[in-house]
């Protein structure tokens, strides 16, 4: 099966996630990109060719609809591990083999040869319904010492659902999670289903980032622009849920010193760059508007204020104004949305021209995006897997150089991306 290069994307209905997409696909096939026969000096129109939903201008040239790019290293997509159940986050364990986590509340091994394991059993109940269950995990940097294993996922509480975060020690025989503890709870609760982030990320010194989302709702949407609630953040905690030293809002006695940056919709990709050691983030817009960030400690990301999206009714967001001082301009956004899930930067040389490239999960865009940024401005767009017509779920820079890609919905599969 070739890889195709065509352009394809499908408009987000009001805050519920797609069905799955368009068919499984055979475990053996594999998406080749040896048919190239573009140069590296040959421009490419930008990969996004349907109208926008918005007459909203960029704030500045290439903030949306950047040229596109080819990669001319030769890769296999592959299928490398199959029979998953509605999966959501991924990460590295030391050893080379992958933790994925499934919505329902079940985590699962995957081997180096992509040999899926049993449930671990152990792990507290979650609301697995609409967009929430057992969501992102994130494995300790000290894992061989401590077998530590951190995960988000929606909670019920007495007044509603909310983002929360727990530990628990993986079990020497691997089967189980040993002393699961609920560290945080992104708060207020609230009735609704939607919009709960969440991702984590290590910040470099044993902290954890954390994101929320708005939950979807005019009655909570508000709360993203206000420092005394969780919703539509970026939190960093310590190890036990506590905020952790150096936030910018610790000594500000109206706002919750957990909280990092603010003015979010529904934060559902967080990498650190291999480099620089910066935070992007990824989150969706609305009808159009998604987002790409670099994230600063303390600053506002404008939601609900700006938006380059609209309602799904096709009318503004609020005053229907995209700019507006004190407020970040997303580093890149798109119109009609792709809604992008896990991101993930490129730190390996197996192909040397994606290294520190930023790549997403595009769900209902039904593909992978390749960002390559210089200097903190993207300067190229690629598409990757458009033709196996799968929602993408989660990227994980794999151990072994290569990137793995997850779907979504039902008999989901990881596929493995490398020489």
């Amino acid at each position: 099966m070739e890889l195709s290069c065509s352009s394809s994307d499908d408009k987000k209905t009001p805050d519920v996630e797609e069905p799955d997409g368009s068919g499984d696909n055979n475990d053996d096939d594999a998406s080749t990109n040896d048919d190239d026969t573009s140069t590296p000096d040959e421009p490419l129109d930008p990969v996004e060719t349907q109208d926008p939903n918005s007459d909203y201008s960029p704030a500045f040239e290439g903030q949306t609809r950047i040229e596109g790019v080819q990669t001319q290293t030769e890769y296999t997509a592959s299928v490398f591990a199959t029979g998953l159940s509605s999966p959501w986050g991924m990460a590295n364990l030391p050893d080379g083999r992958i933790i994925v986590t499934e919505k329902a509340g079940s985590m699962r091994l995957v081997s180096v040869s992509g040999v899926l394991g049993s449930p671990i059993t152990g792990i507290p109940s979650v609301n697995s319904s609409g967009q929430g269950g057992l969501l992102d995990v994130a494995v300790d940097p000290n894992f061989e010492e401590n077998r530590m294993l951190y995960w988000s996922f929606s909670q019920n509480g007495p007044d509603g659902t909310a983002t929360a975060v727990a530990k628990g020690r993986l079990s020497d025989s691997e089967d189980q999670m040993e002393d699961a503890t609920v560290i945080y709870t992104a708060i207020p609760e609230f009735n609704s289903t939607a919009h709960y982030g969440s991702r984590l990320a290590w910040d470099g010194q044993g902290n954890l980032f954390v994101s929320t989302g708005d939950r979807s709702s005019s009655v909570t949407r508000p709360e993203a622009q206000e420092l005394d609630a969780a919703l539509g953040k970026v939190l960093r905690i310590t190890k036990n849920g506590d905020p952790a030293s150096g936030n910018p809002f610790e000594s500000n006695a109206d706002a919750l010193p957990e909280i990092y940056s603010y003015g979010h919709r529904n934060v559902q990709g967080l990498a650190i760059h291999p480099v620089t050691g910066d935070l992007w983030e990824a989150e969706f817009g609305p009808l159009g508007g998604d987002e790409v960030n670099l994230i600063e400690a303390g600053a506002d990301y404008g939601w609900p204020t700006i938006s380059y999206g609209l309602e799904y009714s096709g009318n503004p967001i609020g005053a229907g104004i995209t700019q507006e001082a004190g407020m970040e301009q997303p580093v890149y956004y798109w119109d009609p949305a792709v809604s992008p899930s896990g991101i993930d930067f490129y730190s390996g040389n197996l192909i040397p021209e994606w290294t520190n490239n930023l790549f997403l999960g595009a769900l209902s865009g039904q593909h992978i995006v390749r960002l390559v940024i210089e200097d903190n401005v993207v300067v190229g767009e690629e598409r990757l897997l458009e033709s196996e017509g799968r929602r993408f779920r989660d990227i994980l820079d794999g151990a072994d150089g290569a990137l793995y890609a997850l779907t979504d919905g039902d008999n989901a599969v990881i596929y493995r991306i490398g020489p």
